[in-house]
């Protein structure tokens, strides 16, 4: 075999190799049953704020500190924890989308991305708002 045909096996491989571990990383959509199973792995999961227990926001105390309960798709129920600033009318949204990790008892949310309801009476779909905790509300 020429030098030349290993040197390009080698980059295919290798190029081969990092395709593979950026799949890997990248977040998945998941329950929190999934996340319980793999604390500390990036997920995101999708469901409704249990509007039936608190939301706890003090900006006097911690603006930067939001918990509320979520229900996923398969009606398991997790307190989140966004580090950030509560998203305006969160408590209007339709459905919640939530990209973070489990972290001891609570699901850590870096991201929430929130479907609020439509504001047209002929049922299109609503608008899509996304929070991270680096943006500012």
């Amino acid at each position: 075999m020429k030098k030349s045909h290993i040197i390009g096996i080698i980059v295919i491989a290798i190029a081969i190799g990092a395709i593979i571990s950026t799949v890997s990383d990248a977040a998945t959509y998941a329950d929190f049953g999934m996340a319980i199973k793999n604390p500390g792995k990036q997920f995101q999961v999708v469901g409704q704020l249990n509007k039936e227990k608190d939301i706890i926001y003090a900006p006097e105390s911690n603006a930067n500190e939001f918990s509320f309960f979520m229900v996923d798709k398969n009606g398991n129920e997790q307190k989140v924890i966004f580090n950030g600033a509560k998203p305006q009318d969160f408590e209007r949204s339709e459905q919640v989308v939530i990209t973070g990790s489990l972290e001891g008892e609570n699901f850590l949310a870096d991201k929430i991305l929130m479907k609020c309801p439509s504001k047209y009476q002929d049922g299109e779909a609503g608008e899509l708002t996304e929070i991270t905790a680096e943006s500012k509300s």
